[in-house]
């Protein structure tokens, strides 16, 4: 009979009898028992009362019983762990036992049960199986100690495993050094900075060897590490990489993938010149080809693969053109991918095929395939030059078939022909004019008027041809808008006397009757340089415009080498390096409403339509004031004149390396009342970037910008520019983790990037943060004492005043001074922007650097931020 027969049972009292079955005397009975209750626990019930009686089951010789009773053990031992301790003495007695199925069975479950508790007991069982007899037992321990760590990191390089790991590299047994390296590629992962797997000649000579015997899995562990290591010169690199190439003819198309990186990697350090390296190219084509008749899903990820080897080496695929070519039931995904590739491989030696296919797929029925294979005609045609012309006929071959998307893809990539190849072919003009009506996207619509615009003078009716356009102006969109504006300024410089009504009209459009501020700017530019200086107008708008460049979409140099060392994960799948920056969606704890003092920092920000109230008398405060703290506001009343908010110096906060060549740099600043994030945009790519955005995720404070974005022309390679952000507190509320962190998404034309920054909290200081002397005293004295802490600023050199005046110019406000025993007592309050008020005491000693700080606050997890603020201030 099949096991479904314990799924069946649904007797009343099912727990109660199994119990009686668990203890039964007969071993039969017990085996049943156990399966009945691993039956129940995988159809989610929950049978975890009956722990202790499973646990008992543990003594036994039976293999099958005891792995049923470990499966249910790594299932409840994290909700049970009390009750977990009790196996412990088995797992310890397991790890002796003499058949070594047993001690890796004990061995693995101990790495399975992931319960603080327990960890420590399991220590020396572990030593002992890492260094067992048998092969089995020791690879089976090496994983463990990864498990281990990463429960308790600290506690395995304590007793020394991670040594003991070090030293399984060099074991006779493949396995064990397949396992020992996965274990410590694992642990070097959440560890970056430590140097664990010190690759040195022996060692990998040991892992080349151990590549050829161990399993397909293991031998990725191998070839991945393999990838991290550095040749000391070109004769190791090569005597590595001969040892390599045998993979490439293995079935498993991981390990495939594997070998390729090591070898692309490796090559890098190789010769030219040498036969050898011809030698490997060669060798390097036929696995990549032989991925192509996997399935569609794995023919995707090795095409997303090939096309990073495509963009290094070309010269690998060079003769492997028809591979490439789309089959018609290839899925969208892998024909727009093969797609891109044959592109990528089309010269002058195999152009007219190419050219022949790409004709046939612009036929197909499927849409986005159609429009890719037109655009694919153009890039060609820049590509390859001796093809332009059979690319040009092609595409007007391509028109006559009157398919709107056809037509409307064409005349996008005929615009760039023109660029790159000036009169040439503007013959084709009058086709492209016919079919003026049938334009309706905007990239088209923008193409045929950059046309117009650029060949004014050989189009005789090129004003009713833009006149048709500016009709509908403002439903056009923006990019349609532009290049309008753009175009009939330029038939205006070739033909004065016919368009001048024509120039006004679009300029009065552009810049009194629209909103948007690039389109604005462009009039007024455009409308200052005609009414003053028509001719050096004529030099800016008519300039000789550079040729573009063969590739747009090429990944960066930089970037591109490092995703080479990630060829066979996910990363060269989307073509980003892993980790680009922190996910925009935290996990923080959501916050409630706020009183006027704050109820604690959960309660630090209002649910949405919160207002602070304005200061109100807690409770208690209708009493007369007393002596003590009442008699310090009979002294000196507020000091301080305003001396400019404390702005820190900018600092990099997105690397390039990170953002595909785009760094960004930036500080936080409050002016009257204004809290901005002044940026520093640079790119350091190879091409141009435009259409920026930027959101901010959900912050303690609420703080979104409060305008988009601007950045008012494309950004060059080598170019930077400075923008002002203006931000406000009116944003989604989320408690983050420091509370001043602020999580960004910076979006352009290349991809979405993700930085985190921390911000000043005095850029949060309102300016009527200033708190009447009488309500000062009964707060301070209203908020409990665990509420004030204490804090020590440093190499101060300043006195009383001057704190008091640099204080003041970040919206700390001095409410009263006074001396006591030579000691300078100044008594402060600030205001947060959601209404939290802190009151402060600072105690300044004239001849000592250091000032003592006391902060009393509802929210005292705001007390750390704001003697942060402080320090800053005092020291800058």
């Amino acid at each position: 009979m099949t096991d479904s027969k314990y799924f069946t049972t649904t007797k009343k009292g099912e727990i109660f009898e199994l119990k009686a079955e668990l203890n039964s005397d007969k071993k039969e009975k017990k085996k049943e028992a156990v399966k009945k209750v691993i039956a129940s626990m995988t159809v989610g019930k929950d049978v975890s009362a009956l722990f202790p009686d499973v646990v008992n089951c543990m003594q036994t010789d039976n293999l099958e019983l005891k792995k049923l009773v470990y499966l249910y053990l790594m299932n409840y031992a994290k909700s049970q762990p009390d009750m977990a301790i009790m196996a412990v003495n088995t797992f310890v007695k397991d790890c002796e036992d003499p058949n070594p199925l047993i001690r890796a069975l004990a061995v693995r479950t101990m790495g399975c049960i992931r319960v603080d508790k327990i960890t420590e007991y399991l220590c020396e069982p572990l030593r002992k199986c890492l260094k067992d007899e048998d092969p089995y037992v020791r690879k089976t321990a090496a994983v463990c100690v990864a498990k281990l760590h990463d429960i308790n990191a600290q506690l395995v390089e304590d007793q020394g495993f991670l040594d003991t790991l070090k030293d399984l590299i060099s074991d006779s047994n493949p396995m064990v050094v397949a396992n020992a390296v996965a274990a410590l590629s694992e642990i070097a992962e959440s560890h970056p900075s430590s140097n664990l797997l010190d690759l040195n000649p022996q060692s990998i000579n040991k892992l080349l060897t151990a590549l050829n015997e161990c399993t397909e899995w293991g031998q990725i562990f191998i070839l991945d590490c393999l990838a991290n290591y550095m040749p000391k010169d070109d004769r190791e690199a090569q005597s590595i990489c001969e040892r390599v190439t045998p993979r490439l003819s293995h079935a498993n198309s991981a390990v495939v993938l594997s070998a390729v990186k090591v070898l692309m990697k490796f090559m890098e350090m190789l010769s030219k010149d040498l036969d050898y390296y011809g030698t490997l190219l060669k060798k390097l084509a036929p696995p990549l080809v032989t991925l192509l008749s996997a399935e569609p899903e794995l023919q995707y990820v090795a095409l997303r693969n090939i096309n990073l080897i495509v963009q290094k080496r070309p010269e690998i695929l060079k003769h492997e053109m028809k591979v490439f070519f789309v089959k018609y039931n290839d899925p969208i995904y892998v024909k727009l991918e093969k797609l891109d590739i044959m592109i990528r491989l089309a010269s002058q030696a195999n152009i007219a095929q190419v050219l022949a296919e790409l004709k046939e797929y612009a036929t197909e029925v499927d849409v986005d395939f159609v429009r890719k294979a037109v655009r694919a005609i153009g890039r060609c045609a820049i590509k390859v030059e001796q093809s332009a012309e059979r690319c040009v006929s092609t595409l007007l071959d391509l028109i006559q078939t009157k398919v709107n998307y056809v037509v409307q893809e064409a005349i996008v990539v005929i615009k760039d022909i023109f660029r790159k190849y000036p009169n040439k072919y503007e013959s084709v003009i009058a086709t492209l004019c016919e079919n003026l009506d049938s334009l309706d996207e905007p990239e088209a619509r923008a193409a045929m008027i950059w046309i117009v615009g650029e060949y004014a003078e050989r189009i005789d009716n090129a004003d009713e041809l833009l006149e048709s356009f500016l009709e509908g102006f403002h439903d056009e969109s923006t990019q349609v808008q532009l290049q309008l504006l753009t175009a009939i300024v330029k038939l205006f410089l070739k033909k004065p006397t016919e368009t001048q009504e024509l120039v006004q009209q679009v300029l009065s459009l552009a810049t009194q009757d629209s909103d948007n501020p690039d389109l604005r700017d462009r009039g007024y530019i455009y409308w200052r340089l005609l009414s003053t200086d028509p001719v050096a107008a004529k030099e800016v708008v008519l300039a000789e415009k550079p040729l573009i460049s063969e590739e747009t979409d090429l990944i960066e140099p930089t970037l591109l080498d490092e995703l080479i060392c990630y060829i066979g994960t996910l990363a060269s799948v989307y073509h980003k390096p892993p980790i680009s920056g922190p996910p925009l969606a935290a996990s923080s704890v959501q916050m409630g409403a706020v009183d006027l003092l704050g109820g604690g920092l959960d309660s630090l920000m209002g649910g949405s339509g919160f207002t602070a109230p304005g200061p109100a008398a807690p409770a208690g405060m209708g009493a007369p004031l007393g002596s003590g703290l009442g008699d310090l506001f009979d002294l000196t009343g507020g000091v301080g004149t305003l001396s400019g908010s404390y702005v820190a110096p900018k600092t990099v906060w997105l690397p390039a390396m990170k953002a595909k060549g785009l760094e960004i740099s930036g500080t936080f600043s409050r002016q009257v009342g204004a809290i901005s994030m002044d940026l520093v945009l640079t790119n350091k790519a190879l091409q141009v970037m435009s259409d920026f955005a930027i959101q901010f995720n959900r912050n303690s404070f609420g703080l979104a910008p409060a305008a988009p974005l601007q950045v008012h022309a494309p950004l060059a390679p080598n170019q930077s520019v400075e923008i002002s952000l203006p931000l406000n507190t009116v944003g989604s509320v989320m408690k983050m983790d420091p509370l001043n962190n602020l999580q960004v998404a910076v979006k352009n034309n290349i991809d979405v990037f993700y930085f985190s920054t921390l911000y000043p909290l005095h850029i949060l200081f309102v300016e009527d943060g200033k708190m009447e002397r009488q309500m000062f005293l009964a707060t301070w004295k209203d908020i409990p004492n665990e509420n004030e802490a204490q804090f020590q600023i440093k190499d101060c050199s300043l006195n009383a005043d001057a704190v008091s005046n640099k204080l003041q110019g970040s919206n700390i406000f001095t409410i009263a001074k006074r001396n006591v025993e030579g000691q300078d007592m100044l008594y402060q309050s600030l205001k947060l922007t959601n209404g939290i008020w802190v009151l402060a005491e600072l105690r300044i000693q004239p001849s000592n650097p250091s000032f003592t700080l006391s902060l009393k606050c509802r929210a005292p997890e705001v007390s750390q931020y704001v003697y942060q603020a402080y320090d800053a201030i005092l020291k800058n």
